[in-house]
């Protein structure tokens, strides 16, 4: 049974990642998991549960990967744009 549901589970997280285009973050916040778990399912068990997803969840994990630095950037930014002072 158990097997079942951690299988089911990385089909909907991996699904889920792959419409929104979402990042790891943003799965685990929306499924109230930690990143780990989000990882470990969409990169390892899915691989063997559904290829073909599995494919799909790694183009968008990739496309997050070279983003990665854009949004870090944009975060510094947003965080030291209301505090600067002259």
């Amino acid at each position: 049974m158990y097997v079942g549901y951690v299988n089911e589970r990385c089909v909907k997280l991996g699904n889920y990642l792959v419409a929104n285009k979402a990042t790891v973050r943003k799965v685990a916040a929306e499924f109230g998991i930690s990143k780990s778990t989000v990882h470990k399912d969409v990169t390892e068990i899915l691989k063997r549960v559904d290829i073909d997803l599995y494919l799909e969840v790694k183009q968008v994990l990739d496309q997050n990967k070279q983003e990665r630095h854009l949004r870090g950037g944009e975060a510094t930014r947003r965080k030291y744009a209301g505090g600067a002072r002259s």
